[in-house]
């Protein structure tokens, strides 16, 4: 694999964990009595939408040049950068249970891609 597509690959997951983020608060902002006007809302919603957009278009351009089995395993650990970055960022709570649970996703999508 060369630099440039760990990059591709690296960026499509971060599109993808940005996105999720972004779509949860903008989601969580429709608590206020403004609901779906509110300006943040918005704005979460299109920056979710856009993230979104870059995660897909740069997937389709990697299965064309990879196997499926290949970027997978790349897509198994946005699990676990998901958990983090939504406890961080959106003060989650991580439990035990979902951090074991992560952890055994991820590396049963690895264990697959190497069979």
């Amino acid at each position: 694999m060369t630099p440039i597509a760990l990059l591709l690959i690296l960026t499509s997951i971060a599109g993808l964990v940005a996105g999720e983020l972004l779509l949860k608060h903008a989601m969580q902002s429709t608590h206020a009595p403004a609901g779906f006007r509110q300006r943040t809302f918005v704005l979460f919603l299109a920056g979710g939408i856009a993230a979104m957009t870059v995660y897909f278009f740069l997937s389709l351009g990697l299965l064309q040049q990879f196997d499926l089995s290949y970027l997978y395993p790349f897509q198994g650990i946005s699990v676990i950068f998901i958990s983090i970055a939504a406890a961080v960022l959106l003060r989650e709570r991580l439990t035990t249970q979902l951090v074991i649970g992560s952890l055994l996703i991820t590396a049963g999508v690895v264990l697959v891609s190497l069979s």
